[in-house]
């Protein structure tokens, strides 16, 4: 007799259960509110493109040549691949559909990077996000940071900073390549293997590297506030005194690079000073150019940022603050007779708002009180014989141990008021 195999989540993935996925959901739910506030509608997009939407963020990116999951259809006609992020999508969707601009819209949902699992990083994650297109207003700069800081401060974290630069425009950005190749290609012999490969295909993101024996290195590279012409100073300027204006604190940060190709001008990331610093990033975006038109539409700027779900809860939980919702139940019902009450109950509560459970199975009554206790329900709903013949209803306070009989006509009122 052969043994049944057992199957696990796959490697870099994870399965979420109650109440931790409830928990997630109330963090997705209050981004989706506050994005709201701030004029933003929902986008959804499909979890997988054509391959060619998310070669257009870079070729020479890890996310492009190591981390994508890329499939073939049955027909072997057609290359897709699993989402890495969503700002190629976002842009994917606006050069298909043409909207009005401003476009402000916001998402949710999961990614996928085949990249080595860690701390708060999975094959498999969540991000939330939001992307303005269609405006080189620095005003919007402000404005999209703003919806970032303020959730960020909504979740009552406050050991969350806000880093800025800003990566200059084509006018400026050359003259800052050609002097950062010199200096990276005089000092290549200092700096990682990995890292001098990525010097042949992009030298600004050596700038990115978290390596130890790149550091050194990276402290002494030119910084790209020299090279910025003075409409990218400008740009840069007004961000600034936006942020002043809101006060939302920052810090500038002249190395601070995105991992991607697309970005331009204002750049930042937001740092969780109680997490480990290697790992202390939970979001981050910038303004960028020219990916709508790479995927057919029109010229069209852009400005973005992305936020991770699972590095957020763990800042969360190193400050101890956003627990989550309460008990998955306001109601835990105690039926006494043979079970059918407890049906029409759950279905009369529930179609009035009420959150509410039982125990299944005719258990006993010390069984079915032990289950409420592990439910965390406030309050407990009896009813036997004798209420069913009278028409009440019995309701417990399972916190204080206080009980008082009620009509079935006043019990979802009674607990509506309870319960608020």
């Amino acid at each position: 007799m052969t043994s049944k195999e057992t199957f696990r989540a796959p490697k870099g993935t994870r399965d979420i259960l109650p109440p931790q996925s409830l928990r997630q959901r109330a963090l997705t739910d209050l981004f989706a509110e506050m994005a709201g506030r701030y004029g933003f509608g929902e986008v959804v997009s499909p979890m997988f493109e054509d391959l060619g939407v998310f070669q257009r963020i870079g070729e020479g990116t890890d996310v492009v040549k190591k981390e994508m999951f890329e499939l073939v259809s049955r027909s072997g006609d057609t290359q897709l691949a699993l989402r890495p992020e969503l700002t190629a999508s976002v842009c994917r969707a606006f050069a298909q559909h043409r909207p009005l601009t401003p476009w402000k819209v916001f998402y949710q949902g999961p990614q996928f990077r085949y990249e080595r699992p860690q701390a708060g990083r999975y094959r498999q994650f969540t991000q939330v996000g939001a992307e303005a297109l269609g405006s080189d207003d620095p005003l919007l700069d402000v404005e999209i940071i703003a919806l970032a800081s303020r959730f960020f401060q909504a979740l009552g974290l406050t050991q969350v900073r806000l880093l800025l630069n800003s990566l200059g425009d084509p006018e400026g950005r050359p003259a800052y390549l050609v002097a950062l190749t010199e200096y990276f290609e005089a000092n290549a012999e200092s700096l990682s293997i990995q890292s001098q490969t990525t010097l042949q295909t992009n030298p600004l993101r050596v700038l990115d590297s978290k390596r130890p024996e790149d550091a050194a290195v990276i402290d002494g590279a030119p910084l790209i506030t020299d090279f910025l012409s003075d409409s990218a100073a400008g740009h840069f300027a007004s961000v600034c005194a936006g942020l002043d204006q809101l006060g939302i604190d920052y810090e500038i940060a002249p190395r601070l690079v995105r991992g991607l190709d697309y970005y331009l001008r204002t750049t930042f990331e937001f740092a969780a000073d109680a997490l480990d610093a290697a790992q202390n990033a939970v979001g981050g975006g910038g303004r960028y150019d020219g990916l709508v038109e790479q995927l057919g539409g029109p010229a069209t700027p852009g400005i973005g940022f992305a936020l991770g779900v699972d590095r957020i809860l763990m800042a969360c939980d190193a400050e101890g603050v956003f627990p989550g919702p309460p008990a998955a139940a306001d109601v835990f019902l105690v039926d006494l007779t043979d079970g059918t009450q407890s049906l029409a109950l759950i279905d009369e509560l529930a179609r009035g708002g009420v959150r509410v459970d039982r125990a299944y199975d005719n258990r006993s009554v010390k069984a079915q009180f032990k289950a409420a206790d592990r439910s965390e329900a406030p309050l407990a709903v009896i009813i036997g014989e004798d209420e069913v013949a009278a028409g009440t209803a019995q309701i417990k306070d399972l916190v204080t141990g206080d009980q008082r009989s009620v009509t079935r006509s006043e019990l979802l009122v009674e607990i509506r008021k309870l319960c608020s």
